[in-house]
């Protein structure tokens, strides 16, 4: 498990703040919950970032600059060196209460919210200095690309670049995270190049249960006949 920050810096006692609950999703906004929900992603992230005291892994509430400015909901937002019970009390992310911007949103498209994906939340998000924006399209149909994301530079995104491999999955590298970002056969995934492997899952942790207790009955067995 890995995180690359470990100091909280949000200011102390900051005013009473509490954000409002986002929209009730349309039924074809449900994407993000397949994808990020559903399967586990958001819980594998978080474990794998660890230090939860300063880590803030969530999505699908409201982050604003300040008290009462534009706000918008990202399907998934990471931020270093932040207050989660901050986060929990003003129900969403406040900039000038946790006194940084989290390090990285992502959006899964869907069809009724990838033109405010691609035509909106850039300049939103680049205004509160979100370092790193992420788009998943299980199909490519809303966002044009399956996978895309950009890294902010004095102020602006710039694509990062996206690397298709033999099997056609799709990696892009994310400094923020210490990952590549995955699009493999329509999910997202996270590929740890330290480990080279994927970060760990409750289906790839049953697996290797599975071998390790496979591996005993079959020495226990090779036992009983030498024996």
């Amino acid at each position: 498990m890995t995180s690359r920050h470990t100091a909280q810096t949000a200011p102390q006692n900051p005013p009473d703040f509490r954000l409002p609950d986002i929209p009730e999703k349309h039924p074809d906004d449900m994407t993000s919950f397949k994808h990020l929900a559903e399967n586990g992603n958001v819980g594998r992230l978080k474990t794998h970032l660890a230090y939860p005291d300063t880590t803030i892994v969530s999505g699908e509430r409201y982050i604003c600059a300040v008290p009462g400015g534009p706000m918008r909901y990202p399907d998934l937002l990471v931020a270093f060196d932040a207050d989660p019970d901050l986060y929990e009390a003003n129900n969403g992310y406040v900039v000038s209460l946790q006194g940084k911007p989290p390090e990285l949103t992502l959006e899964v498209a869907s069809r009724h919210t990838w033109r405010t994906d691609i035509e909106v939340k850039p300049d939103f998000y680049a205004s509160l200095g979100i370092r790193e924006y992420w788009r998943f399209d299980e199909t490519g149909e809303f966002h044009g690309a399956r996978l895309a994301g950009d890294r902010l530079v004095d102020g602006r995104y710039h694509p990062i670049i996206v690397d298709e491999l033999s099997d056609g999955e799709l990696r892009g590298y994310s400094e923020t995270l210490g990952l590549y970002l995955c699009w493999r056969q329509g999910r997202l995934d996270w590929y740890d190049p330290t480990t080279e492997d994927y970060i760990p899952s409750l289906e790839s942790e049953r697996r290797l249960r599975q071998q390790a207790e496979e591996r005993v009955r079959q020495l226990e067995a090779e036992l009983r006949r030498r024996g």
